[in-house]
């Protein structure tokens, strides 16, 4: 599975705005699948389904 790096490009409600570092699409997830203390401008690691906070 391909390792993807976002950054969080907005927080609206109970969802975060996510854009791809290389691409530049933006996805929106849930917060709550996403680590705790992820928060405006967390940088995320997406692999094997699961996201890690790299800040």
């Amino acid at each position: 599975m391909e390792v993807k790096f976002y950054k969080v490009a907005r927080i609206e409600g109970e969802y975060a705005v996510l854009s791809e570092e290389k691409e530049g699409g933006e996805l929106f997830i849930a917060l709550a699948l996403l680590p705790l203390g992820t928060d405006l401008g967390s940088r995320l690691r997406f692999e094997n389904f699961s996201y890690e906070l790299i800040n």
